[in-house]
């Protein structure tokens, strides 16, 4: 395993030279997923909370700026995958997305947590703020997400091979939530802003955001410059390139990656999978202020169940496709990720939870959050894969390359659902929960306590557990693959 780390032999390293690729490459690939996981983590985990308890901004207008942001990404993710599809550079077609994304994104997260005094002295301002930075800031997130990922489906036309460069994507995911979560919880919110408040005091936001700008920065570039060896090696098609960027040729892409059957029981699936994971994410940090009573100090330990969960996901997702198949494995993931994300909830709704504020109870969700993280890291690693599977198809098909686009559209359903997800939860803190802004823990009525485990637990799980159902129509199998992939061989040898 050093040996391959070490070695930067190139045609080792790509699917031109062989199914495997190096373990260098895999690594610098995976290192750019942290930035996004950064970025992610503080939109996700800190944006609710921060607009609605610590400035004031009613949950129900926070969480319309998060929906009106998903119609600017119905333009800028379809887009900026045709774009890097056709894209001809010295540095190739996607890494000029990642020198470019790094410096702006990390500016945009930055002033979303940072509007002017005169800003936040009005609601109106303040949700014009919001929206404004954020559809700048996940602009910016597509133009290097969607270009990486397509970058790594380029890496090896390899059926679980695939499945192991996904599977550091989503290693690296977890260490830049983790770096993130621990100096957020551990650092700023559990010791330096302690006594002020911690997640709610609003200095205490500057440092987190700026943690995430650097964390950003360095690993997206890092990516990029520790890949730039394979441009020369990364997949070319020259229909693409023969195809000029035009509004006909890009929604007849989109078009034509839609007419795929197996593709869209993966975006069937997403949608509602999406639902339960925005509910998750918004109410991550209301239910441990609130809910559950913890310090942030025993916040930030429960990083452990993702520590734990995506490590044995990352060992086994492999070993699951070649056992039972992508179909199967990704059904699986979904349904039993929603049983176990929201097991501790039910259990508490039913008394079976420890006592509020206790390390057993820190202990009782760690214990089944590594349940769900496994199943999460696995469903993730398994849908990236399975997508590289459908580009050789489409490619098959149409003669056409097109990973821009079918990951973009997959992360614009991601984001989209994720974004409804934030939206109708905005509307359930403010109109069915009800938890007032500036709440202290321990103050809050029990009937306001109860319905936020509601959400957050029975009524979470249900969109998981559908799309758990829709993700048995994919059938793309390993058999299927191979005989795709040799049609693909012949017809290049033929040419």
């Amino acid at each position: 395993m050093t040996r391959d780390f070490t070695d930067s032999s190139r045609p080792a390293a790509t699917a031109s030279g062989g199914s495997r690729v190096a373990t260098r490459t895999k690594f610098y690939f995976g290192v750019g997923a942290g930035g996004e996981a950064a970025s992610n983590w503080i939109f996700h985990a800190l944006g609710m909370i921060f607009y609605q308890q610590v400035l004031g901004l009613p949950a129900g207008l926070a969480g319309l700026a998060f929906f009106l942001a998903i119609l600017a990404d119905a333009i800028t993710d379809p887009l900026i995958g045709a774009i890097s599809d056709r894209f001809r550079s010295k540095w190739g077609r996607r890494h000029p997305f990642l020198f470019i994304a790094p410096i702006p994104l990390a500016l945009f997260v930055f002033l979303i947590f940072h509007p002017p005094a005169y800003v936040v002295e009005s609601h109106t301002l303040l949700f014009i703020w919001l929206t404004v930075f954020t559809v700048l800031q996940r602009a910016c997130q597509t133009f290097y997400v969607v270009p990486h990922l397509a970058m790594g489906a380029e890496l090896s036309a390899d059926y679980l091979e695939r499945t192991r460069i996904m599977a550091f994507n989503n290693l690296f995911t977890l260490y830049g939530g983790t770096i993130i979560h621990v100096i957020a919880w551990f650092l700023v919110f559990g010791f330096i802003f302690a006594d002020q408040g911690g997640q709610l005091y609003r200095p205490a936001h500057t440092w987190t955001a700026l943690t995430v700008c650097i964390i950003i920065i360095v690993s997206i570039f890092a990516c990029a410059f520790g890949t730039k060896d394979q441009i020369p090696l990364l997949k070319q098609n020259q229909m693409n390139e023969d195809r000029k960027i035009s509004i006909g040729t890009f929604y007849a892409d989109i078009w034509g990656v839609l007419q795929n059957r197996n593709y869209l029981y993966l975006l069937l699936g997403l949608f509602f999978l999406s639902l339960t994971i925005g509910t998750h994410e918004t109410l991550a940090i209301y239910m441990g202020t609130f809910f559950w009573e913890l310090t942030p100090y025993q916040i930030g330990f429960l990083i452990l169940n993702n520590i734990f969960g995506v490590h044995i996901g990352f060992f086994l997702a492999a070993r699951l496709h070649d056992r039972f198949d992508k179909r199967w494995t990704i059904s699986l993931s979904s349904v039993g990720l929603s049983i176990f994300w929201s097991m501790t909830v039910n259990l508490a709704l039913l008394g079976f939870a420890p006592a509020n504020s206790s390390w057993a109870l820190v202990a009782f969700i760690i214990f089944f959050g590594t349940f769900s993280s496994f199943f999460g890291a696995v469903l993730n690693i398994s849908v990236m894969s399975a997508l590289a599977d459908i580009a050789d198809e489409h490619e098959l098909n149409t003669g056409l390359r097109l990973e821009g686009i079918f990951y973009s559209l997959r992360s614009f359903f991601a984001k989209a659902m994720n974004g409804i997800g934030h939206f109708v939860t905005g509307l359930a803190l403010q109109y069915y929960i009800e938890l007032p802004a500036y709440s202290v823990p321990g103050e809050v009525p029990q009937d306001i306590i109860f319905r936020l485990g509601i959400v957050d637990g029975p009524l979470a799980m249900i969109g998981g557990i559908i799309a758990g159902v829709l993700y048995l129509g994919y059938r793309l199998d390993r058999s299927a693959h191979h005989q795709i992939r040799e049609s693909l061989e012949a017809r290049r040898a033929g040419l």
